[in-house]
């Protein structure tokens, strides 16, 4: 099997595997790029993969249906262009005789799925869409904090070899929050050199592995003391995290930074979630006050801009 990623848009990857005779795309935001390689390699189009209904991920839906002979497969729980079929957590889908596990992983958006493969010829493969990336993760535009967590928890469980495929190239910049957290961390100093040197060859920096993510993402280390530490810091937590802990909000030019660092009664007994917003890249001494988490609620930066939730 081969696996490409094909750039779109801006920082865009849609991700096409291939028997050397069909193909299947996963989120085609766009055809162009699909309907390109199709033709490069004289490829049929056998399935799409959709992971959530966001337009960067569907655009290219319905202009690739003529050349498509099998199904669009997509969550149930999100609006995709029809027809498709729709998918639960602990589905399976079989395309090109691989067979692909449904994971459930809302946080992103409240329906996000993605597609695992256990792998028989190679190593494990998953197609995450936005809900994880390397050296980070999406930003919460439906779902809670406690979603996305429990969702990274999923991935982080999966094989230590498998292949992740994200769906944007936002690494370099991940990477260099993830510094910031974990300054002291070696595996992020030499991945993000390697990371360079791809770029600068004009390559891709993904697919990731699991292992590598373990390793430098701080999303997927939460119980790391150093990450803990920072989160604290980051969010000005003090002595006292249940009077004043931070509030998730959105704006497109931020990260988020999800720990789920302790157990508080409190919070109904979930991990309370704390999460910093830095500015993208990363802009050293920006730090975020934020008010209890309100309906009304707001966070004001250190330049003093005020955000609402949205």
């Amino acid at each position: 099997m081969n696996l490409t990623a094909l750039p779109a848009f801006t920082d865009n990857y849609i991700w096409m595997l291939d028997d050397g005779t069909s193909a299947v795309v996963v989120d085609p935001g766009e055809a162009a790029p699909v309907q390109a390689a199709l033709d490069a390699r004289q490829l049929a189009l056998a399935a799409i993969l959709v992971t959530h209904h966001h337009g960067d991920h569907v655009g290219g839906v319905d202009a690739l249906r003529s050349r498509l002979s099998g199904p669009v497969y997509g969550p149930r729980r999100e609006s995709i262009p029809a027809p498709y079929v729709a998918l639960d957590d602990g589905d399976t889908v079989e395309v090109l005789g691989q067979r692909f596990e449904v994971i459930d992983v809302p946080g992103h958006t409240a329906g996000h799925i993605a597609y695992f493969h256990a792998g028989r010829d190679g190593a494990p493969l998953l197609f995450c869409g936005d809900t994880l990336f390397s050296g980070g993760c999406g930003r919460l535009f439906e779902g809670t904090p406690a979603q996305m967590h429990a969702s990274l928890s999923k991935f982080a469980a999966l094989p230590a070899d498998t292949r992740v495929c994200c769906t944007h190239e936002y690494t370099l910049s991940n990477l260099r929050f993830a510094a910031a957290v974990e300054p002291g961390n070696g595996a992020i100093t030499a991945y993000t050199q390697r990371c360079q040197a791809t770029r600068e060859a004009g390559q891709p920096t993904l697919p990731s592995s699991m292992a590598q993510e373990l390793a430098i993402n701080p999303f997927l280390r939460c119980t790391q003391p150093e990450v803990v530490r920072m989160a604290r810091e980051l969010a000005g937590l003090s002595k006292d995290p249940e009077a004043n802990y931070a509030l998730e909000f959105e704006e497109p030019d931020l990260i988020t930074l999800g720990l789920a660092y302790e157990q508080r009664g409190r919070f109904s007994g979930m991990p309370l979630i704390a999460l910093c917003r830095p500015v993208h890249p990363w802009s050293p001494g920006l730090s975020w006050t934020c008010t209890t988490p309100t309906a009304e609620a707001h966070c004001s930066d250190s330049r003093g801009k005020r955000h609402a939730p949205k």
